[in-house]
């Protein structure tokens, strides 16, 4: 048992795992997700390494718990250990121990096998029963452990459990039937000629696994990353999610926990990876700052348990958010917002038009980060729709241009900060979308646009932009891959019609820039590239701007290119961009 801080490793046999150690699954760990695939996966691993090594040691994997020792004070009677990382392939070997027991003829099978699942109580002793591995996610899990594995013969009842691995209602309940029907098609199978005597005893004896054990669950929490192989990763929003399940202390809220529970995981499966982003975004909306810490700590020392001090008053800085009720309220209620906004299905509510989901697109497509999110959800979760759109411009326009402006990430982040503060502070739409906290650096705006771009990270949402610019909104606008293409060629040939329209000096000045620039849905084809402009737009761009409407423009207004029409149109583009970031154009020929 390691101390506090202290991180232990070591190999240990499935033997010594399944008679001298206890498991908990905690509350903030997924279900069990392994399908037939990965079990037979996994029975395939092992009967291999028996039939062909059956005398050396098979590496299985490896597996990261919180060492918990007994605290009377905290009403934890025994030593146990909450399994971070391995839930997966150790609930499956609890199963199989469980498959074996049931299908060998032998009696010296059905002990081991038993001892390995729970420990019989004994009274005279003072032995409690236990399970090798506790369910604590759910009960419902508990149940089944309880019925088919540990329950002599469970893994024999062919009524329900076909049934449940058909039509449970929880996943998890449906995975581990359909794992137990495997695994007792597979070790039955006369092809394999597999004797259960001799696999146990190998399972036992020689297969390890590598283990890595701290009584600090941040540290344990930062190692189950690294070494997750066949498991499923655990992330910050697991461990959040149990914190305030656990924060559910009255008979009230109580009731609440299945709800709250399901409502949670059902976002994690619709979100996946970028729930934590989400959950980063409630973060900055309560804050409104940049972040230093991980998601863990932000909500626990920022704003469950402020540690800091307002520099004004010197005073510790309120509680902002409480676990809980109070957490999932927020995230139940945030979560609509975002499926609603980022959905694509506000046509209705925003006059009739895709213009809006149009550029929640474009956003999601080009821009570098998803700091404008936050503001975003703060604005409809205040105002609803309410001059929805125009924010929205506004909101694109300030961080795109702070962008292009060549502003520092830190100073992006405060800015979309300052706009969360003046939507908090604001009391009706007209006073926010007026607010100085929109205006735009224009010079840094015309000075990084009028000259050669190509090569720019922000080249391509510029080109979004345009595409965005010139479509009627009756329809979504398409994305599929997106290349930057030149139209006057980078390398024309030496006997092109380029080279005859265009001087080295012109070339120099005006290949790289905005004017000289399109989106092609396709990836660039260098050949084909190079090609004279009028076989160029009917042989390369035909096919490959149909959902680019700037590009469609460009090419079926000039039947030539030479500098007049690039420097016509790339006035227009510069034209169009400053309208719609409102940036005042002074008639300067550029």
């Amino acid at each position: 048992m390691p101390n506090e801080h202290e991180i232990k490793s070591g190999k240990i046999l499935v033997k010594e795992i399944f008679s001298n150690m206890w498991f908990r699954i905690p509350e903030y760990q997924r279900p069990y997700i392994w399908s037939t695939d990965e079990v037979n996966d996994l029975l395939d691993d092992l009967t291999f390494a028996h039939k062909e090594k059956p005398n050396q040691e098979y590496f299985l994997g490896s597996f990261v718990f919180q060492a918990k020792k007994a605290d009377s004070a905290s009403g934890q009677a025994f030593d146990e250990n909450d399994l971070l990382d391995g839930q997966q392939r150790m609930s499956t070997l609890l199963m199989l121990f469980a498959c074996i027991r049931d299908l060998s003829d032998s009696e010296k099978v059905r002990p081991s096998c038993q001892k390995s699942i729970f420990q019989k109580g004994d009274d005279i002793d003072d032995i409690p029963e236990r399970t090798r591995i506790v369910f604590a996610i759910r009960d419902t899990e508990q149940e089944f452990i309880d019925e088919f594995v540990k329950k002599d013969g469970g893994t024999q009842n062919e009524m329900e459990l076909p049934e449940l691995a058909k039509t449970a209602e929880t996943p998890s309940i449906r995975n581990m039937a359909q794992a137990i029907l495997e695994m007792r098609r597979y070790l039955a199978d006369p092809e394999k000629n597999l004797d259960l005597v001799s696999f146990l005893r190998f399972l036992r004896n020689r297969v390890l696994l590598i283990y890595v054990a701290t009584e600090d669950l941040d540290d344990a929490f930062r190692l189950f990353t690294i070494l997750n192989d066949r498991g499923v990763p655990l992330r910050n929003s697991d461990i959040l999610k149990s914190q305030n399940l656990g924060a559910l202390d009255n008979d009230k809220d109580k009731t609440q926990y299945t709800r709250y529970a399901k409502m949670w995981e059902e976002a994690e499966g619709e979100l996946g990876e970028e729930f934590d982003r989400f959950l980063n975004h409630l973060r900055t909306i309560l804050l409104k700052d940049k972040a230093r810490l991980n998601l863990l700590q932000e909500f626990e020392h920022k704003i469950y348990v402020p540690r800091e001090k307002d520099k004004a008053t010197g005073k510790t800085k309120p509680v902002l958010l409480t676990k809980g009720k109070a957490t999932f309220a927020m995230v139940e209620r945030y979560l609509k917002h975002y499926n609603t906004l980022m959905g694509g299905g506000n046509y209705d509510k925003t006059g009739g038009e895709f213009r809006f989901d149009n550029l929640i697109m474009v956003m999601l497509k080009g821009l570098p980060s998803t700091d404008w999110i936050p503001p975003l959800l703060r604005y409809f979760d205040k105002f609803k729709y309410d001059n929805l759109l125009k924010f929205l411009i506004l909101l694109d326009n300030k961080l795109s241009a702070d962008w292009v402006s060549l502003y520092t990430p830190t100073s992006r982040i405060e800015n979309m900060n300052q706009v969360i503060r003046v939507v908090e502070e604001t009391s009706n739409t007209a006073d926010v979308l007026n607010n100085p906290c929109f205006q735009l650096d224009a010079d840094g705006f015309k000075r990084e646009t009028e000259v050669a771009v190509y090569g720019r990270r922000f080249i391509r949402y510029l080109l979004l932009k345009l595409d965005y610019l010139f479509p009627d909104h009756a329809h979504r606008m398409s994305f599929e891959t997106l290349s930057v293409e030149h139209i006057l060629p980078q390398n024309p040939a030496d006997d092109s019609q380029w080279k005859k329209d265009f001087t080295d000096a012109q070339r120099e000045e005006w290949t790289d820039r905005l004017g000289n620039l399109v989106l092609i849905s396709t990836r660039k084809n260098t050949s084909q590239g190079r090609l004279d402009y009028a076989l160029k737009k009917n042989k390369y761009f035909e096919k490959r701007i149909s959902t680019c409407p700037n590009s469609l423009r460009v090419l079926e207004k000039h039947n030539q290119w030479t500098p007049k029409e690039l420097e016509a149109n790339h006035r227009f583009v510069i034209s169009e961009l400053q309208k719609h970031y409102g940036i005042q154009q002074c008639g300067d020929k550029l």
